[in-house]
């Protein structure tokens, strides 16, 4: 079969979940973000796993990611949308009982006006300059929002992944300015969020990155194994060139394993001739570039090729394959494809 594995440890989600709330004293809730397919892994399994170790609050980037959580969870858990109240969703936010986290006085305007007494929230710009309600706009709204009783009051830090930057203690400052007094449930930490202390963690934290395995959260579980079926070798002279555009060539006689795995699958063109795959403890270089379906790994070293080679595994994390692709993790666990064999581990519960 030229079918890769992703195995997704869902224990290991888990217990990342369980690891990031214990950072965080017992009055903080700790939630867990879900967009973008729980983040690829699979939203569904996911979410069922995180709602087993204890989350109840759940944060989607849109609507429609909101109702396959809701579809995976059943009636209960509460289900944030990071988008807001976009103008055609109202009918999904209410009958799915949706929060949408409103971001500007149009979103206000229409939540009140279409959904009057449903939940929602209120998302802050407090410096990041992306999405969120501005100090003048809020200061003009608060009255009003705070008599209609939000769920939350939110904001987003922009580098909390680096714990010197003078923006976090900005933002920090700003989201005081806004919301001190205002006895709304508060949140403001992100994975990065919740390491930079308690001063960050407010009433609600929202761990992401960090469940799955990724930086900044150094002390995470690995969660994801990805194994890439070898399709066929070849022997390669010295002087032959591997692969589009002749990008690396042979010095000396050489084996060379062609690999299920191209940029459709997720492993960007930037791998070229930068990466490493394993076969068990043993590196082996990916030579030549990254094509759509298909990478060509130096195996001349090992003594027996394997049926599959390694290239997300306990020696290589996304963060390190990241770095090899001068990206981050969040964009290769993102990206892996869907014609990936997603294969679950979880004990019986």
């Amino acid at each position: 079969m030229a079918t890769a594995t992703l195995t997704i440890d869902l224990d290991a989600v888990a217990a990342n979940w369980r690891a990031l709330d214990r950072l965080s004293g017992p009055e903080v809730q700790t939630a867990a973000v879900v967009k973008a397919d729980a983040y690829g892994l699979g939203v569904t399994r996911v979410a069922r796993a995180l709602a087993q170790a204890g989350a109840r609050r759940f944060f989607v980037a849109y609507a429609e990611e909101g109702a396959a959580v809701r579809q995976a969870l059943g009636p209960g858990p509460q289900i944030s949308v990071l988008s807001g109240h976009m103008s055609g969703d109202t009918e999904m936010i209410n009958d799915l009982d949706l929060t949408p986290m409103l971001n500007s006085l149009e979103q206000i305007t229409r939540h009140l006006e279409s959904l009057p007494g449903h939940p929602f929230g209120v998302q802050l710009d407090t410096g990041m300059n992306r999405l969120g309600v501005e100090m003048l706009e809020w200061q003009a709204v608060a009255s009003i929002l705070i008599d209609a009783g939000p769920a939350l009051l939110m904001s987003h830090l922009a580098c909390a992944d680096e714990p010197d930057h003078p923006l976090n203690a900005t933002q920090l400052e700003a989201f005081h300015e806004m919301t001190d007094g205002t006895g709304i449930p508060r949140s403001l930490a992100a994975t990065g969020g919740i390491l930079l202390g308690p001063k960050y963690h407010f009433d609600l934290t929202r761990p992401g990155i960090g469940l799955y395995g990724g930086l900044p959260f150094d002390t995470s579980v690995r969660a994801v194994s990805l194994g890439l079926p070898v399709i066929q070798t070849r022997e390669v002279a010295p002087g032959e060139s591997v692969g589009y555009g002749c990008t690396w060539t042979a010095d000396t006689p050489a084996v060379i394993a062609t690999v299920a795995g191209g940029y459709a699958d997720g492993l960007p063109r930037t791998l070229s001739n930068a990466a490493m795959l394993w076969d068990g403890d043993i590196p082996c270089p990916l030579v030549g570039r990254v094509s759509m379906d298909l990478i060509t790994v130096d195996v001349t070293h090992l003594a027996e090729v394997p049926k599959s080679l390694d290239i997300l595994c306990a020696h290589q994390t996304v963060d390190d394959l990241a770095d090899a692709a001068g990206t981050i993790g969040y964009e290769i666990l993102t990206s892996l494809g869907p014609r990936y064999l997603r294969r679950y581990q979880e004990r019986p519960a």
